[in-house]
């Protein structure tokens, strides 16, 4: 029997080449831990950042036009923005150092800079990223979300 996931959802991204994918989220400290390359089949990667908050997996589906074809997103232009209306939200234990590298890597990537937010009831730092295909990424310091 496999043991259970923490929290029981698993991200995949479809898109139409691994390699920006691949080249982005390494900067972001993601390694690839699995690879089926294409062939009959649509290619598929999973990625892994480890933190003391706990590891984050990020799973990549397609490496080629097939990714187009899928049932449902074959309904939208190959342009639309991938993960229009979502946001991925990615929690880390020292911000400040990994804005740092981000600030240095991946600089044109960055949507919001570092800032302090609050609410209510929190605060919190965040900064916000788009991937080469248009996801939307926030990276974050821990808030209870009821986990």
């Amino acid at each position: 029997m496999r043991s259970p996931i923490q929290n029981n959802l698993i991200i995949e991204f479809h898109v139409p080449d691994f390699q920006p994918e691949k080249d982005f989220y390494s900067k972001l400290g993601f390694e690839v831990i699995s690879n089926d390359p294409k062939g009959k089949y649509p290619g598929y990667i999973v990625m892994r950042r480890s933190d003391p908050l706990g590891n984050t997996i990020l799973n990549f589906y397609g490496d080629d036009e097939r990714v187009y074809e899928q049932a449902y997103f074959k309904k939208f232009d190959r342009d639309t923005t991938r993960g229009y209306a979502m946001e991925i939200t990615i929690p880390v234990q020292d911000i400040d150092v990994l804005y740092k590298e981000v600030a240095q890597n991946l600089k044109e990537s960055i949507i919001q800079e570092l800032i302090e937010k609050k609410d209510d009831k929190t605060i919190w730092r965040d900064f916000r990223l788009a991937d080469p295909y248009g996801f939307y990424i926030r990276f974050t310091e821990l808030i209870d979300w009821g986990q």
